[in-house]
């Protein structure tokens, strides 16, 4: 059976090649929807499809569990590996949390395996042997992040939107975002990552999110060069350099670049606390609103979270996605990502009860109970 999603898959499927699909066969706790995931190979690429666009392609079980055994598949088959976003609106807006916080609040513990096969995806892509090229068209957040970011290519356009917003559900940065976010340069990751700030187009090139940069009219065209291209292992970054150079992004200056001083200056304060300080001291215009950002997310978040990137930066990917997933659990024991989804995507009330509510009784103990390693069969392995 040959799924085609008609928007989707750019005019090469339309010529008279055959285009064979691959359908993962459905597992236990995956979702209804049989084609969430559209597995294509094509001139002997591998092409992902998320097919979700309702939900703007979030992550769940059930398309992990197709992509995963796909990719190791093509890993030894395909020579090049491309994935994308169906739809208008995004690549991958994150993970599908709600499903996950009204699981843990059911006491199901669906959250822990979701982040075990997750983060073993993230893994997987991050030590890929043939070339992967993701079109981070739209929104890329979350889980979407760790499906591309890890990747040797990431294709950004006009469109695209990048947002680790984890410390407004009560979370921290995962799929392996310790270890991509402290990376960035100076503390540019910990800014993004504690306030969720939201990266447009050029921008997510410029701040190193994204590799190169197409025009989103233009990406039917590169992707149809890339899968036609004969030696994917040296043509595939001629091809993404070009497209790059041709969109002039040499002339774009960095929306961040005019603080990018007052981000180094404050958020390298030794604490969360001594961050918040910092910024009430500098008092322009940008400091006060990043500090009305601050108030409002989770503090337990925000105190794990600097943990998490100082210690990321020195760690190996596998090492960060390790920790991340420890860390994943012991969030999916307490209520406070719960609670953070529940004001934000169920009640929609915009008014967490975070616990503790304040900086200052989110004690050291607390963090660290956070990093507390589990036991030798619950522990990740990568």
């Amino acid at each position: 059976m040959v799924l085609l999603y008609r928007t989707g898959i750019t005019s090469f499927v339309r010529r008279p090649k055959a285009v064979k699909v691959i359908l993962a066969l459905r597992r236990s706790m995956s979702s209804n929807e049989e084609n969430d995931v559209i597995l294509q190979t094509v001139n002997n690429k591998g092409i992902i499809t998320l097919n979700r666009p309702k939900a703007l392609n979030s992550l769940n079980l059930s398309m992990i569990r197709k992509i995963y055994p796909a990719m190791k598949k093509w890993e030894h088959e395909m020579n090049m590996v491309i994935i994308k976003g169906a739809g208008e609106k995004a690549f991958c807006a994150g993970g599908d949390v709600r499903t996950l916080a009204e699981a843990g609040l059911k006491g199901d513990h669906t959250g822990k395996i979701f982040f075990r096969e997750e983060y073993t995806l993230n893994a997987l892509i991050g030590t890929y042997s043939i070339p992967y090229v993701a079109l981070i068209d739209k929104i890329t957040m979350g889980g979407g992040v760790g499906l591309s970011v890890h990747g040797p290519f990431r294709v950004a356009t006009e469109r695209t939107l990048f947002a680790m917003p984890e410390t407004t559900i009560g979370l921290f940065a995962d799929v392996g975002g310790s270890h991509i976010l402290p990376r960035l340069g100076g503390k540019l990751g910990l800014y993004l990552a504690l306030t969720g700030h939201r990266l447009k187009g050029i921008d997510c090139l410029k701040a190193g999110i994204a590799t190169h940069f197409c025009e989103s009219s233009k990406l039917p065209e590169l992707e149809e060069e890339l899968i036609n291209c004969k030696n994917p292992e040296t043509a595939v970054k001629e091809i993404l350099d070009r497209s790059t150079e041709v969109s002039k992004v040499e002339s774009h200056e960095f929306s961040l670049a005019p603080h990018l001083k007052q981000i180094e200056n404050c958020f390298s304060a030794p604490t969360v606390e001594e961050i918040l300080v910092r910024l009430k001291t500098d008092g322009s215009e940008w400091a006060l609103n990043t500090l009305e950002i601050l108030s409002k997310v989770s503090p337990t978040s925000c105190k794990v979270i600097k943990k998490e990137l100082e210690e990321g930066a020195t760690k190996s990917l596998q090492e960060c996605l390790i920790m991340e997933y420890r860390l994943g659990s012991h969030f999916c024991d307490r209520l406070e990502f719960y609670e953070g989804v529940r004001a934000l995507l169920i009640d929609k009330d915009q008014k967490p009860k975070w616990n503790p509510p304040t900086l200052k009784e989110v004690s050291q103990d607390i963090v660290d109970y956070h990093f507390e390693p589990l036991t030798p069969e619950e522990e990740l392995k990568v």
